[in-house]
């Protein structure tokens, strides 16, 4: 739940922070960019501190090395974030490869719903599919709008004659 929570209240913070400063600023997926940045932050740092052992228990039976899988997806996820928020230019790749995270890691959501027990509300199936499906539609509108954008630069570049 902490994650969803950072993703909101981040992108809201952003959005309400630079409309205040600059009236006229509108693009919700600048702001839900820097919400999906930060959540990938404080999840990916969890695969190193604090979760860790309950991460590691998450992952399948099935797969082999779950240290090892939890803190590549840890790289990953803060790796992802990092590109998303300093380097534009991977902006795209970054939030296509966050998006593949998400599913990819979908399993382990699933493993830990249905095999625990006593678990709260919100660690149930069908809550846990809900916030993933949130994640991802976060990324995936961060995607588009980078998409957009990469194609609106391209489109002005070849209408000034280039």
């Amino acid at each position: 739940m902490e994650p969803l929570i950072a993703l909101i209240a981040t992108t809201l913070t952003v959005h309400f922070v630079a409309r205040s400063r600059a009236p006229n600023w509108r693009p919700w997926p600048v702001a839900l960019r820097t919400g999906v940045a930060f959540m990938f932050i404080m999840t990916g740092i969890s695969h190193f501190i604090g979760k860790r052992e309950e991460l590691i228990a998450m992952v399948p039976p099935a797969l082999p090395a779950p240290e090892l899988l939890v803190a590549v997806t840890g790289i990953l996820e803060l790796a992802g974030a990092g590109a998303l928020l300093l380097w534009p230019v991977m902006r795209r790749w970054a939030a296509g490869g966050l998006a593949l995270i998400l599913i990819a890691m979908y399993p382990a959501n699933v493993h830990k719903a249905l095999s625990g027990e006593d678990l709260p509300w919100n660690e149930l199936l069908i809550p846990r599919t809900i916030v993933q499906l949130v994640f991802l539609a976060a990324v995936l509108i961060v995607l588009v709008y980078e998409n957009r954008a990469n194609f609106v630069v391209v489109e002005k570049y070849n209408d000034d004659g280039a």
